[in-house]
């Protein structure tokens, strides 16, 4: 049984929508186990007959996702386990592609790094104007790898190239607008959920042919990331083991306590 320090993943089903939401009491923070069980969560509910539409929430209030569980950056000890950990961010995005449903991505507050792959994955992203955005992968001593196809396919490389360099930065809600990211950004998560309330239940009375013809054209052009995504793991598990990292982590966590 899954401990609390594991996160969590739970799907309500009801009319056609599958809400998946995930929590982790590090602001969201992803261990390998949850991004196994989310990968296992989207692909599930793809193929539920009953399922027309999917949400993509987190708990909490001011953050969707803080990207990668630290604690587990801190136990890789050689590469094969690096590129095994990257790899669970890999196996959702590429879940999030192969699913034949729209899926809406509900952003409630700040994502980080793997949050932002998250967001950008997902195809209609709304959130809240506490939303906002950085890719922190590169002051850590790694870099946007594996996220960084799906960021640069929704916000475009000039915009991808500035969030990468400038990794200790945030990025307003609004930027992430302009860029594409998010569709609408809302006062409220009350706002916020009543739209995505009336979106998800119009979507689930479309004709899920159409929208799985649709889809199929939306990520035209992906289908290699079947290999590239694990080839861009590896790269991140090898640099999560530099000494620049580990020094980093190190002194992150010991900011904490």
């Amino acid at each position: 049984m899954a401990s609390i320090q594991d996160g969590t993943v739970a799907t309500y089903t009801d009319k056609g929508i599958a809400r998946i939401t995930f929590s982790h009491p590090a602001h969201n923070a992803m261990p390998g186990t949850q991004l196994k069980r989310l990968a296992a969560a989207i692909t599930e509910a793809g193929r539920n007959p009953d399922v027309k539409v999917l949400v993509l929430a987190s708990g909490g209030n001011r953050t969707f996702c803080a990207g990668a569980s630290f604690d587990e950056l801190m136990a890789i000890h050689d590469e094969v386990s690096g590129k095994a950990f990257f790899m669970g961010f890999a196996n959702v995005i590429n879940a999030m592609r192969k699913c034949p449903k729209f899926i809406i991505g509900r952003v409630q507050g700040k994502a980080v790094g793997g949050g932002v792959g998250l967001a950008s994955a997902t195809d209609f992203c709304v959130a809240t104007r506490y939303a906002a955005v950085k890719l922190s992968e590169l002051a850590i001593g790694i870099g946007p790898f594996v996220v960084g196809p799906v960021v640069e396919r929704k916000i475009g490389r000039s915009a991808f190239m500035a969030m990468s360099i400038a990794a200790s930065e945030w990025f307003a809600p609004e930027w992430a607008r302009e860029k594409g990211l998010f569709t609408r950004i809302f006062d409220t998560t009350e706002e916020m959920d009543e739209y995505i309330h009336q979106l998800a239940n119009r979507l689930a009375a479309y004709s899920p042919d159409a929208m799985a013809e649709l889809k199929k054209v939306f990520w035209s052009g992906t289908e290699h990331w079947d290999t590239l995504l694990p080839e861009r793991a590896a790269i991140s598990g090898r640099l999560v083991l530099s000494p620049f990292t580990k020094d980093f982590i190190d002194r992150f966590k010991a900011g904490q306590s």
